[in-house]
């Protein structure tokens, strides 16, 4: 392919505008400069406080200075990588013209992912608190049900979640488990990812379930709460708000790993993008479902930043 025309003058406008951000951040050297110069006067004058104010401002200056500077500099690394070669890299990845012939097919086709996702969080979350109790199941009586879940958890955890998804999406239909092999590749994909990361969600209900005080258990019999009733009206409302940030967590993991039901013949985002990557020997297609995935993973994964600094602001409030 040719070089596109305008791409000197975009290389050009592009080290203008990174010179022009690292020569503004000089700002803060600047200052560290003056600060060290007043720390230096303060100690000379016997001024200890000011000397030891003077010298904390320069230092974080300083600090400010050299992190924007890292930062320019990866920005400016970024910009050189996408125009080294020629702009070859732009072409393979970033290629406006396959984007704009495969980004309606491949935005249908996640249509697919976004409703495996769905599904499986539906299903993960009844399925990873099951386990969790039966995990937690008390007594001498719950003992057969401990060492089951146990052994689940740490099967399923154990094991990629590819091979759990090639295993069902393959090894169903060859066994010709009634009702079950009828199932399409999409209900495949729910089965596996359900299983799968139940063990996971399973941990963390868990985790949450034992993090509420035992006297509010105790409390809640002495009221005459039965054990199902302490768990359902006590227990279970607390846990779950404690253990919201780590389910989205997983969640987010789980809207990811929807790319691996490819390997059982999903038609998904990724599926479709690699048809069109083979048909024009370009992975612009691919580029454009990394988007898409970031689309909906990042406004989670600020929810989730947001969601822990609430809960440890209401720490700090107790």
């Amino acid at each position: 392919m040719d070089a596109v025309p305008g791409a000197g003058v975009a290389v050009t406008a592009g080290a203008v505008i990174v010179a022009a951000a690292v020569l503004t951040q000089l700002r803060p050297a600047l200052r560290a400069v003056r600060s060290s110069r007043k720390a230096a006067e303060a100690w000379a004058q016997d001024r200890r406080a000011d000397a030891r104010r003077a010298v904390s401002e320069a230092r974080e200056d300083a600090w400010t200075a050299l992190g924007w500077c890292l930062t320019a500099l990866v920005v400016l690394g970024a910009v050189w990588f996408l125009f080294a070669n020629d702009r070859a890299v732009q072409r393979t990845f970033f290629d406006r013209d396959v984007i704009g012939i495969s980004i309606s097919e491949i935005a249908s086709a996640f249509g697919t992912n976004l409703f495996i996702a769905v599904v499986a969080q539906v299903l993960i979350l009844v399925w990873g608190l099951a386990l969790a109790l039966a995990r937690m199941a008390p007594g001498r009586a719950g003992r057969p049900l401990r060492l089951l879940a146990t052994s689940y958890i740490d099967g399923f955890r154990a094991v990629p979640a590819i091979i759990i998804i090639y295993l069902i999406g393959f090894g169903l239909p060859l066994a010709k488990v009634p009702f079950l092999s009828s199932l399409s590749p999409v209900w495949f994909a729910i089965l596996a990812l359900t299983l799968t990361y139940g063990a996971y969600v399973a941990e963390v209900f868990r985790a949450g379930i034992e993090s509420i005080a035992p006297g509010q258990s105790a409390a809640a019999r002495s009221l005459g709460l039965s054990q199902s009733s302490t768990l359902r009206h006590v227990v279970l409302p607390q846990a779950t708000r404690r253990v919201v940030p780590p389910l989205l967590n997983d969640f987010i993991s789980l809207q990811k790993d929807t790319a691996l039901v490819n390997v059982i013949g999903t038609i998904d985002a990724f599926n479709q993008s690699k048809i069109f990557a083979s048909n024009h020997f370009n992975l612009s297609s691919v580029t454009v479902v990394a988007a898409l995935f970031i689309l909906i993973t990042i406004p989670q994964a600020r929810l989730v930043d947001r969601l822990v600094a609430r809960e440890q602001r209401r720490g700090k409030g107790a």
